[in-house]
């Protein structure tokens, strides 16, 4: 895959987000519990990553059954408190769902197709795709769609891998048709447009600052994740009032957020966002629709 380290520039496209808005956001709550590594699916240990237990490493080789209730927690009542607090306030969402954890959970499949909100895939689990081949990765993305077809009756549209793609990952999701965006890049704050193989395909980034993972690293408190985050917001409304309107993405994890200590620091977000005029919150694949109908393909772009 060819680099581009100038994008946009110092001038960067309107995006014309609907009704003048200021600022697009969109919040992400990855559904992974039940397809991340594990013994009982063949990989020799339980993964214990964005858990309480991370960087622990207490039981390297074989079951840890303290990490898999930390993974439980997440889709036996933290998927529900965070489901809520958007229901509660009318606020969409997406969900970056992998494909046997909603197998493993009909009620989160269920909810989910229930709610109106969108499915990106994450997958079939949760595991690394850079670490594959060709073969397995292309086989890995047609069984996650037929997946989410069986428990959801919905084709994602959307693609982001586990952390990072693999060289071929973007190829094998155009390769496969039926995904209008995928959100392995985290170079940008705007949708851009790059040729896969001489096609169109549209790329809307993802975000690693404004994720609940940092409840792991520098933010111990909910108000630490709240200030932080709204801080990220604050300057792009700010901007965006002066012509230059981004997007801005949130991720959430179940069993990070899912748990009432933290979740404090987004209901506190949430009402912020909520209360300032000319914000888009919105689903991930209603950000893309609106950049091929504003800004549609140039019929240029990074050849991959």
């Amino acid at each position: 895959m060819k680099r581009d380290f100038v994008g946009y520039g110092r001038h960067t496209p309107d995006p014309r987000w609907p009704d003048g808005a200021r600022i697009a956001v969109n919040f992400v709550l990855n559904v992974e519990e039940g397809s991340e590594p594990s013994v009982q699916d063949g990989e020799g240990f339980t993964e214990n990553n964005l858990t309480e237990a991370a960087a622990r490493a207490q039981i390297p080789r074989g079951r840890d059954l303290a990490a898999e209730g930390m993974f439980e927690y997440g889709s036996r009542a933290g998927f529900w408190r965070i489901l809520r607090a958007f229901e509660e306030r009318k606020l969409p969402l997406t969900f970056f769902a992998c494909a046997l954890a909603l197998e493993r959970n009909r009620p989160i499949a269920e909810a989910i197709r229930d709610s109106g909100m969108d499915i990106c895939s994450h997958g079939w689990r949760w595991v690394k795709h850079y670490e594959m081949d060709e073969a397995e990765e292309r086989s890995q993305i047609a069984r996650a769609v037929a997946s989410f077809k069986a428990t959801t009756g919905m084709t994602p549209e959307g693609w982001y891998c586990r952390y990072g793609p693999s060289v071929n990952t973007r190829r094998l999701v155009a390769e496969h048709g039926g995904f209008l965006y995928d959100s392995d890049y985290y170079g940008d704050e705007l949708p851009h447009w790059v040729t896969v193989q001489g096609n169109p395909h549209l790329v809307v980034p993802y975000t690693m600052t404004t994720n609940d993972a940092r409840h792991f690293g520098a933010a111990t408190t909910s108000d630490d994740w709240f200030h932080f985050c709204r801080d990220h917001f604050d300057v792009l409304y700010a901007e965006g009032a002066v012509g230059r309107p981004v997007m801005m993405s949130v991720g959430l994890h179940s069993r990070i957020t899912g748990q009432p200590a933290r979740a404090a620091g987004l209901h506190r977000l949430l009402d912020h966002m909520a209360a300032k005029p000319g914000v888009w919150i919105t689903r991930r694949i209603d950000i893309a629709r609106h950049w091929v109908q504003t800004h549609p393909y140039p019929g240029r772009g990074l050849n991959e």
